[in-house]
């Protein structure tokens, strides 16, 4: 049983790496004890590492004592925007394998949802020396109608307007993305069948949105362009598959498929809350010797 102290949301701590494209925010949580792998976690778009700061908090209550860092992906954030026009997921993963250099970690345990998951499982497929344990919690890959359509309207490009229009766009963008998949074909057939946010969730993630007005399509784009399926069969890490209650069917679905396709791997149902994914994801990072 862990001896893990009750972590409190003051103990994450807030600071600026710098790698050569400038300056990434992350948030971290220091190592409770010495020895362990740090554990990297990295989010979904269009918001940034606050998304992740109750999951910092329940691994870290579950017994994950290392260093548990969390990111802004380049474009999103706080961070400093990609370098390329359009960035691919696999620039984005190498910024994090040199994120991980400026840190001075030799080793990771990563965990990614979403757009997340796509670069972790990149960072684990290129850089497998970085990537102990790896962790997905919502990964597919789009036929190729699907992936067209979401290219093409998903995530675009808003400009500032002088009368705030953009302002009431992005927090009807953010909230859309909770009632339909993809939020801009809006019809029974595509409807979600989970809870609305509160409010205070809603609001953030459309500051996030606005923040980073001009950049945050660049990581959505490459995440819907991540050949996931391509990419799975070069992760040799141990990698556990999350299909939580509250996920969406089709990244669901997808698990068998991912499955088949990695070295070693391994899948747990789980309800959508922080603590009940660090209850399955703490025990699967724990059985590393570290």
């Amino acid at each position: 049983m862990s001896t893990a102290t009750q972590p409190r949301p003051s103990d994450v701590e807030r600071a600026f790496v710098r790698i050569a494209e400038g300056q990434v925010h992350l948030r971290r949580l220091p190592a409770a004890a010495a020895g362990h792998v740090p554990v990297l976690l990295l989010h979904a778009s269009p918001a940034s590492s606050w998304s992740l700061q109750d999951l910092m908090l329940a691994l870290r209550a579950a017994g994950c004592l290392g260093e548990i860092v969390a990111p802004d992906t380049l474009g999103n954030g706080d961070s400093v925007p990609p370098t390329p026009d359009e960035p691919d997921i696999g620039y984005f993963a190498g910024t994090m394998d040199r994120l991980c250099d400026a840190l001075g970690f030799d080793k990771v345990h990563a965990y990614g949802t979403h757009t997340g998951a796509r670069i972790g499982c990149e960072l684990a497929a290129a850089f497998p020396q970085r990537v102990a344990r790896l962790v997905l919690d919502g990964i597919t890959e789009y036929q190729d109608k699907l992936r067209e359509a979401v290219i093409a309207n998903y995530a675009p490009v808003v400009e500032p307007d002088e009368y705030g229009r953009h302002l009431i766009w992005a927090f009807n963008f953010c909230r859309d993305q909770a009632l339909f998949f993809p939020h801009f074909m809006k019809d029974a057939e595509h409807r979600l069948a989970v809870p609305m946010p509160p409010a205070a969730v809603l609001h953030k993630v459309t500051l996030d949105v606005l923040k980073t007005l001009d950049t945050y399509p660049k990581p959505y784009l490459a995440a819907f362009r991540y050949r996931a399926f391509e990419r799975l069969p070069l992760v040799t890490a141990p990698t556990l598959l999350l299909r939580p209650e509250t996920e969406l069917a089709l990244l669901n679905a997808s698990v068998a498929t991912a499955l088949e396709l990695l070295a070693d791997g391994r899948d747990a149902v789980t309800a959508g809350t922080a603590a009940a994914k660090a209850a399955v994801i703490a025990p699967f990072l724990q059985d590393h010797a570290s």
